[in-house]
């Protein structure tokens, strides 16, 4: 029976147990396609990664023996549709059963699952075989509960899988280690250099320019630094292990114009193309961490598997068990948009331009940055969240909508109610001077509410809380800012929002 098996760009497993064995009668399907490069502006470092990670996957494939079929951007069959492509495939093979691996998009997913309804020959959907959890896991835990606490899902998947767990008790009797994760790096612990791949990529980028797909950002260096096969990815890893781990906890809040990657794996590309699994990660650290205890304070390391195993499986399973609805919240009714500055990082609000240009440079951000500078500034100058998911989704290079988009609407924006986020992830530019050293060079004041020279931050924190009283005041957790509010004087109070005001009519005089 002459079996196709469609690989979509984000499943590059290797280990995957469809490539145990070479079949002559399974044939393999990556195609890069107008389709994936168009429905979002993407940035140019996004799509030379993919193109040129999927390219090298079908060669691996096919060098171990397996037939495989792939379609590069410019082919002349090429229809730069998944369903068309696969239709012509399936004719032209005279394939009797198709099989694909369950896609972590609800778009993908649905135009899959559509397909398959219409066809007559035999089809089955394979897991990705790359997370802890299935889809519907976290929410069946959380099936009857009113919050969908993240913590409260982190516990439980450290006792499922024995992680960090002595008995049923966090080993060094801490299940989070939050508040020892949030200093400010000053310069006087070393950084080690970067670890970067010269990855060539001409032939990629002259597809793509061949193509004239509309992309967004920069490429300079001519040669792509992130990891794009998996032994790149594991060597990313124990670089991290070796070098990083050790103060990746104390610092992964922290920002400076000097670090743009600062303690930060920079594995999260490798690992939503699927190169490398949660897996794999969390296993080499935790026996990394075993071998050099002595040298390694666990509050680093649970700091960053949190971000594995509580966060990124969090964000999966709350995008399944929302999706399509939670595409479409915007409970603050937030209409703005963002401003130009966001496409080129022209602005006079160092923190600002050092986190946009860094994105634009690099394809990157780190956390707090896309939390706490891009993410806070939408929020409080009240942009559309459709506006913020398309940009995030488009500039960061691991940005896929399973992941940008709880990420983004739900812990950024708040536009999901509190679903993810108990309040709004908003500040004054107090904690930015906190955890950065963006306010000393910063033409703007950090303490200062209203005047020319006042942080545009300070006034829109002031004012989008009296804006979304009626949303917000009841918050537990925001009754500290509200009480302080209900105190201020009116007059100050009608200033700080008239200065708001103009920094959201005007975004781009600052």
């Amino acid at each position: 029976m002459k079996t196709l098996r469609l690989i979509l760009g984000d499943q590059l497993n290797s280990k995957h147990s469809w490539f145990r064995t070479v079949d002559d009668e399974v044939t393999y399907a990556l195609f890069e396609m107008r389709q994936e490069t168009d429905y979002v502006r993407h940035h140019i470092q996004k799509v030379i990664g993919f193109f040129a990670a999927m390219r090298h996957f079908a060669e691996h494939l096919t060098s171990r023996g397996h037939q495989v079929i792939y379609y590069k951007i410019n082919d002349d069959k090429n229809d730069q549709d998944l369903v068309e492509n696969l239709k012509k495939i399936i004719s032209e093979k005279s394939i009797k059963r198709f099989e694909y691996i369950a896609p972590d998009e609800y778009r993908l997913d649905k135009q899959l699952t559509d397909f398959c309804s219409n066809l007559d020959i035999e089809t089955e959907c394979y897991s990705a075989e790359h997370f802890y959890t299935t889809r519907a896991e976290l929410a069946m835990f959380f099936k009857g509960k009113k919050q969908y606490l993240m913590e409260n899902f982190y516990r439980d998947m450290r006792r499922k899988h024995d992680i960090l767990m002595v008995g049923d008790q966090p080993e060094g009797g801490k299940w989070n280690y939050d508040k020892s994760n949030r200093n400010k790096w000053k310069g006087d612990t070393p950084i080690p250099p970067y670890k970067y791949f010269q990855n060539q990529v001409s032939e990629v980028v002259n597809d793509i320019e061949k193509a004239q797909i509309k992309t967004l950002g920069h490429f300079k260096t001519k040669t792509f630094n992130y990891p794009i096969l998996r032994d790149q990815a594991l060597d990313q890893l124990k670089y991290f292990c070796e070098h990083l781990l050790i103060h990746f906890g104390d610092y992964q809040d922290a920002m400076h114009t000097d670090q743009e990657f600062l303690f930060h794996s920079r594995l999260s590309f490798a690992m939503n193309l699927k190169l490398i699994s949660a897996q794999d990660v969390v296993k080499t650290v935790l026996n990394y961490y075993r071998k050099n205890s002595e040298n390694i304070d666990i509050s680093q390391v649970e700091g960053f598997i949190r971000q594995v195993i509580g966060w990124r499986e969090y964000m999966r399973g709350m995008y399944w068990a929302f999706m399509p609805e939670y595409k479409s919240l915007n409970t603050l009714e937030n209409t703005n948009t963002l401003p130009e500055f966001f496409w080129t990082g022209d602005t006079k609000m160092n923190c600002l331009k050092q986190a946009i240009t860094n994105s634009l440079d690099n394809g990157y951000a780190h956390h707090i940055q896309r939390l706490m500078i891009t993410g806070n500034y939408a929020l409080l100058t009240q942009i559309h969240p459709d506006e913020v998911d398309a940009w995030y989704l488009g500039i960061y290079i691991d940005a896929i909508e399973w992941v940008q988009l709880p990420n983004t609407r739900g812990m950024s924006q708040f536009a999901d109610g509190g679903k993810i986020a108990t309040k709004p992830y908003v500040s004054s530019g107090s904690y930015i001077h906190k955890m950065s050293n963006y306010c000393s060079g910063c033409q703007y004041n950090k303490t200062k509410k209203t005047g020319k020279d006042a942080c545009p931050f300070n006034s829109l924190y002031w004012n989008f809380l009296d804006d979304k009283r009626p949303q917000l005041e009841s918050n537990f957790r925001m009754k500290m800012m509200y009480s302080l509010l209900n105190k201020m004087d009116q007059k100050q109070l009608s200033e700080i929002k008239e200065k708001a005001k103009h920094i959201i009519e005007n975004p781009n005089e600052y």
